[in-house]
């Protein structure tokens, strides 16, 4: 499993010219499945996720996390995070998940994320989406289960 974290001060998800996903400050979530993640894998980063620290105290040091910040979650499920560049000019899709075993595991990532007190908004997962945000710091980070 694959996520991409951004500290975000506000983001959206449009999908079909309708917002189905906002939040305040927080995290931006890019969420790649592979077909040889399981539920260890989504335990493990959303723990990992949920309890960062990736934003700043008082000192200006990155010492509080998302849960600490009162921040919000915007987790948009993302396969292309497995495609693999190295042959050729299109990318090789053959590492992310198929798409009923993606969708079980990233519902029950942000349920995991939800179970551990965050607010998680989302995208619709396999629909073209439009994501925007402003990225604060900028801040971010690659997160791997493996």
């Amino acid at each position: 499993m694959r996520v991409v974290v951004q500290r975000s001060l506000q983001a959206q998800v449009v999908v079909e010219d309708k917002i189905v996903g906002k939040i305040d400050h927080g995290l931006v979530l890019l969420v790649g499945i592979t077909h040889e993640d399981k539920e260890e894998d989504v335990t493990f980063l959303a723990d990992k996720i949920a309890n960062l620290r990736i934003f700043e105290d008082d000192n200006e040091k990155l010492n509080l996390s998302v849960k600490d910040v009162d921040g919000q979650v915007l987790s948009i499920s993302q396969f292309t995070l497995y495609g693999d560049c190295r042959k050729g000019r299109r990318p090789n899709f053959m590492a992310a998940a198929k798409p009923e075993y993606a969708l079980e595991l990233y519902d029950l990532f942000n349920s995991k994320l939800r179970d551990l007190g965050l607010l998680v908004e989302t995208g619709s997962f396999g629909k073209m989406m439009d994501v925007s945000f402003t990225n604060h710091g900028p801040v971010t980070l690659i997160l791997e289960s493996k």
